[in-house]
């Protein structure tokens, strides 16, 4: 059958056009990608939000033009940005901005000089990151931001699933309510134990389940609920997910391995993935951002010196290779949380073991890569053995690692395995679009 998937990325809005059947995608037959942006400028820079009708505009018309390129489909599948939310109204319209994973209101702090995050974590023990939606929705509580006309939130994905079914409420599958933060992921549900004594009632919060549903139609072909972009990345690069671990490497970096079973595991969040799987996820903040300031400062140097580097990465190329031919010498130790961490968003990165012989600016640039990756790896390392015994294949997607080849082989030499390229790019959208043939066929 022929699936499209939409994912609704911060960056980008992208589609793909998939043959497929059985939980497998035999055939990619096209893909778009136009860009994102929708951003407001709210002039506090710990806020990130963009504009839900402009993002709604953009993936309605990427959807029609994958529809009228590829003839139509069976099936529409929507993945997208993880952990951010809308408010909605009682017809199901956006009533807010979209507050992003990237928004940071979740760690300000509050009357009492407590960030909800702080406030969590101290009263209930539960740890919630900035970013996540009730974090963000806790705050908007407490500071009257929540509009008078709204009566529910969701994500991105599940408001645009919304709106092209006619639905006046959200479905929001288990893998999203995970990213919300104060969700029971093995039973699929919010813990409103603790949200009612916040004064978050349930009536508030959108309906959840473990099960991937068809929503409606629109344009009378079936559309899924959406899934999380994890997921979907998930399952759009990794064929072999018994013997795979994935690295992801964007903006942010991620690492993550499918177990059967709800499993927990310290370091690691445990995120419904589709029946009774679920993905054990460990995400770095900076990621392939790193490697972005590493551009910066090289291209900032170069200025100062008076030399015209308008694209310092084929220098930085040049230096890599001369890396790998000093890797026996004493390296850098680099720590590249240059953003923070979920775990301490005020945690900074370091440089370290510095030598007379290695301040180097290609020893620089390989410890970054190193320090890129064994981020990822001391994350994958916390999964418990039974987990990690099988897994002999590291499979490599996102845009950063994709155009590093570098990169590429720095992932294969610290997690020890053998390497290979996620064989499609888009590689969310393309998951998306499985994740509708198998909500499809489930239905069937």
């Amino acid at each position: 059958m022929k699936s499209i998937g939409i994912d609704i990325g911060t960056t980008s809005i992208s589609a793909a056009c998939v043959e497929g059947d059985h939980g497998t995608i035999r055939r990619v037959l096209e893909t778009a990608s136009v860009p994102g942006g929708a951003f407001l400028n709210s002039g506090r820079d710990w806020e990130r939000m963009q504009d839900p009708e402009e993002i709604r505009r953009k993936a309605g018309e990427l959807l029609d033009g994958m529809l009228e390129k590829a003839g139509g489909a069976d099936v529409i599948g929507l993945t997208g940005q993880m952990h951010g939310i809308v408010y909605t109204d009682r017809q199901g319209n956006a009533v807010s901005p979209l507050y992003t994973w990237q928004d940071k209101r979740g760690g300000q702090p509050l009357e009492d000089g407590r960030s909800v995050c702080r406030m969590l974590k101290e009263d209930y023990g539960e740890t919630v990151y900035e970013g996540y939606g009730l974090a963000t929705h806790l705050y908007n509580c407490r500071s009257g931001l929540v509009p008078e006309t709204a009566v529910t939130f969701c994500t991105v994905m599940d408001w645009f699933a919304m709106e092209r079914t006619g639905r006046s409420r959200p479905y929001m599958h288990a893998g999203n309510g995970a990213g919300m933060g104060l969700f029971d992921a093995e039973r699929g549900r919010f813990r409103t134990d603790i949200l009612k004594s916040l004064g978050v009632w349930e009536e508030f919060l959108p309906e959840t389940g473990m099960e991937l549903p068809v929503l409606g139609t629109y344009r009378g072909i079936p559309v899924a609920a959406a899934i999380g972009d994890n997921q979907a990345g998930f399952l759009g690069a990794v064929e072999e997910p018994d013997r795979s671990v994935l690295l992801n490497m964007g903006t942010g970096g991620q690492v993550s391995v499918c177990c059967e079973g709800f499993q927990r595991q310290p370091g690691l969040e445990t995120r419904p993935l589709l029946s009774s799987r679920f993905l054990l996820a460990g995400s770095s903040l900076c990621g392939g951002r790193a490697y972005a300031l590493m551009a910066r400062f090289f291209r900032q140097w170069a200025e100062a010196a008076g030399v015209s580097l308008e694209d310092p990465y084929p220098v930085m190329d040049r230096l890599l290779d001369r890396f790998w031919e000093q890797e026996a010498g004493e390296k850098l130790q680099v720590c590249t949380a240059f953003a923070g961490t979920r775990e301490d968003p005020a945690g900074r990165g370091w440089i370290g073991s510095i030598s007379t012989e290695n301040f180097t600016p290609e020893m620089l640039l390989g410890g970054v890569l190193e320090g890129m990756v064994s981020e990822l790896y001391d994350k994958y390392r916390t999964a418990a053995a039974p987990v990690r015994e099988k897994k002999d294949l590291l499979v490599l997607s996102g845009n950063g690692m994709r155009r590093n080849r570098h990169l590429q082989r720095m992932a294969g030499r610290v997690f020890g395995m053998e390497t290979r390229l996620s064989r499609r790019e888009e590689e969310a959208a393309c998951g998306a679009a499985l994740a509708g043939i198998l909500a499809w066929e489930e239905q069937r």
